[in-house]
């Protein structure tokens, strides 16, 4: 089973003073190209007008030719520029709103008996973080905002739980600790993937689990930083996978090829 994480970073551009090249293109080169069988993404627009007011993950998943598919909204609006807390009614596996919307999604080729939703709530106090622009980057002050984790039961018995933790220091730990209990109650062979928010191999110095992936994954123009993690809750056996580099987001991919028993 290969599974792979990208923070596709709502599919702009790798460098700020160029074109973004096009999200499917993007996903067959890089994803399909290797025989995915399951992509964790983070940061993905919904009726975005910044990525051309379409459904990325519906993109993402056509493009990858995935017929199993879940996306969790962490926002209504737009980070950074204006948003709300989704309403329970809005805090739905899949969308069909015409409302704006950012999140996180999960696309996956094996069938998924069942899935779940995690809510993670923002931290109130924000940090000074880099943003690119066409002459490098400048560093802004930015709040947090609410994190999700969206959990897919798949029919080979693996569980694997995608997500997006915040960026501020210890309080992604702590989200990380809720992630993990949650899934003491849901059943399967588990796996959590996503932009964590944490360098240093620090998901696998604090807890019991195991990172499979060892990659320099931030900035994606030229890597120093460890931020994306596969992260296992017990012992497996698996190779690293080599996923070609994108023109498009501020992180690389990383993914690994599970034996299954």
């Amino acid at each position: 089973m290969k599974v792979i994480s990208w923070n596709i970073f709502n599919g702009q551009s790798s460098n700020p003073a160029l074109p973004s090249p096009g999200l499917a293109d993007s996903i067959r080169a890089s994803i399909t190209s290797i025989g995915a069988d399951v992509l964790a993404v983070q940061e993905v627009d919904e009726n975005q007008s910044r990525s051309g007011n379409v459904h990325q993950m519906e993109i993402i998943a056509a493009a990858m030719e995935a017929p199993y598919w879940g996306y969790a909204r962490a926002v209504i609006g737009t980070p950074g520029v204006g948003w709300r807390h989704p309403s329970d009614a809005e805090k739905i596996i899949h969308s069909e709103s015409i409302q704006s919307g950012y999140g996180i999604g999960l696309a996956s080729k094996i069938p998924v008996r069942r899935w779940h939703r995690i809510d993670l709530s923002a931290s109130l106090i924000g940090i000074p973080l880099p943003f690119p622009t066409a002459k490098g980057f400048t560093l802004k002050y930015t709040q947090d905002e609410p994190r999700v984790a969206i959990v897919a039961e798949l029919e080979n018995g693996f569980t694997v739980t995608a997500t997006h933790l915040s960026f501020v220091p210890f309080w992604n730990y702590f989200q990380m600790l809720k992630i993990m209990r949650f899934l003491r109650t849901v059943p399967g062979r588990h796996i959590i993937v996503g932009d964590l928010n944490m360098a240093f191999n620090l998901p696998d110095r604090l807890t019991s689990w195991k990172s499979l992936a060892s990659k320099k994954t931030y900035p994606s123009y030229k890597p120093s930083l460890q931020f994306d993690y596969i992260l296992a809750a017990k012992k497996l056996k698996f190779k690293p996978l080599v996923v070609p580099d994108s023109l498009i987001s501020d992180h690389r991919p990383v993914g690994v090829s599970i034996e299954l028993d």
